[in-house]
């Protein structure tokens, strides 16, 4: 009889069997990696747009394009797209971030051969409605509007731009950017962007060789292609900068600290992914435990590593009470410092090290979250050694590994900081 008294033996993960797609091409040689699973007949279909074409004078291009894709064709109106995919149980959405333009299909097998076909019209025929523009511009100005007087999102934005500038990673998006919007600008942007040459498709779920052959005659041909470049930027790591945005009447103050660092394909980017959950990636982190549970500042606290296509960085964030600000930032630094010139102890590190390699096993619940695994490392030019090297990496890092990377990357001369509220 099992005796629940007595706790089970702890085993640390030792391998992560990643399920791995098959690549096929369309007849007009779009690629499709199809990460297969036949427990469910449902599929999911990602068309996947690099974002090209970046202009600074008109920085809403990719992002209104996606906003505004499925609001209308030539055959079909925004509510008859909706009502079609709906009638089928499917699901269909559009996502912009900074470096790729997505449309992805949620549908059961069965619905296959109707719906691809609305996502076709959508894909190669959107008109892009001036109606839907102007609704868009009218509520994106009043959404922004808002935003700007939460500081959290200030921010954020200032952190964005003082780091990345002008670019689609940071620039600073004001509301006569909206006004400036026209059609012909996104109906061009549409037709350079989402196009077969741009364009990679990942389907995930139960995807047989049928299914191949719908998606094959819907879109591997009679899809004209649209011959732009990918957005390409390059950074350089700038001296450090305070940038202070007071507001009086603050109950609260938005910190954002960070740098540029590196992405992941960088060599050191695994053990910096170390470091940073050390420092603030979890909730038992050095600066979760000292500035809420210790000191009270905050109802929460965290450091981060974003990886984009041409850049990295780290950054801190929080909010805490105005009148505790300084005093957080204090103690922000003092944890960092700590870094720099103690080890970390083996208990914590052990921890750690669980903690991480728990949460990877644990990320792969089901067969989408294999295929975002594979997106991770796919527009990165990477292999799946890059997860061997990473769970390899987390097991053998040691405490003066640790020091040595906070010493490289948390240099305090190096960070942009910015607070938003009273200093």
């Amino acid at each position: 009889m099992l005796n629940r008294q007595i706790a089970p033996d702890f085993k640390q993960v030792s391998t992560i069997n990643f399920i791995q797609p098959t690549h096929k091409k369309l007849n007009n040689n779009v690629p499709v990696y199809t990460i297969y699973s036949g427990e469910q007949d449902l599929v999911r279909i990602e068309f996947i747009f690099n974002n090209v074409k970046w202009d600074v004078e008109k920085p809403l291009q990719a992002i209104a394009v996606s906003a505004l894709l499925n609001n209308g064709t030539s055959t079909l109106s925004s509510k008859e797209i909706a009502q079609k995919i709906d009638f089928y149980g499917a699901f269909f959405q559009t996502e912009y971030v900074q470096d790729h333009s997505s449309v992805t299909l949620y549908t059961l097998n069965k619905h296959l051969a109707a719906v691809l076909p609305i996502v076709r019209d959508v894909l190669t025929d959107s008109q892009f409605p001036q109606q839907e523009i102007d609704l868009y511009i009218q509520n994106q100005k009043q959404k922004l509007q808002v935003n700007l007087k939460k500081n959290d999102i200030l921010a954020r934005k200032e952190f964005a731009h003082a780091l990345f500038g002008n670019t689609a990673y940071g620039v600073d998006i004001q509301a006569r950017h909206y006004d400036e919007l026209k059609r012909e600008d996104l109906t061009a942007y549409f037709k350079a962007a989402y196009a077969p040459d741009n364009c990679t498709v990942i389907v995930s779920g139960k995807f047989e060789e049928a299914s191949f052959e719908l998606l094959n005659s819907e879109f591997g041909q009679n899809w004209e292609p649209g011959h732009a470049t990918k957005n390409g930027f390059s950074f350089s790591t700038t001296p450090r900068a305070v940038i202070y945005k007071e507001r009086a009447d603050a109950i609260q103050s938005a910190i954002r600290i960070g740098k540029l660092a590196v992405n992941r394909t960088h060599e050191d980017f695994a053990g910096l992914q170390i470091l940073n959950t050390v420092l603030g990636g979890y909730f038992g982190s050095r600066v979760m435990n000292n500035i809420r549970e210790d000191k009270g500042y905050t109802y929460g606290i965290g450091s981060g590593i974003s990886s984009l296509q041409d850049a990295g960085y780290l950054f801190i964030a929080t909010e805490v009470g105005a009148e505790v600000c300084a005093a957080a930032l204090t103690e922000i630094y003092k944890e960092i410092e700590i870094l720099k010139n103690e080890l970390v102890g083996e208990e914590e590190l052990t921890l750690v090290k669980n903690y991480m390699l728990g949460s990877m096993l644990g990320s792969l619940e089901n067969v989408f979250s294999h295929a975002d695994k594979f997106k991770n490392i796919h527009f990165f030019g990477l292999g799946y050694d890059y997860y061997e090297n990473y769970i390899a990496k987390v097991k053998a890092i040691t405490a003066e590994d640790i020091k040595l990377l906070a010493n490289k990357y948390l240099n305090k001369e190096d960070f942009t900081e910015v607070v938003v509220g009273k200093k």
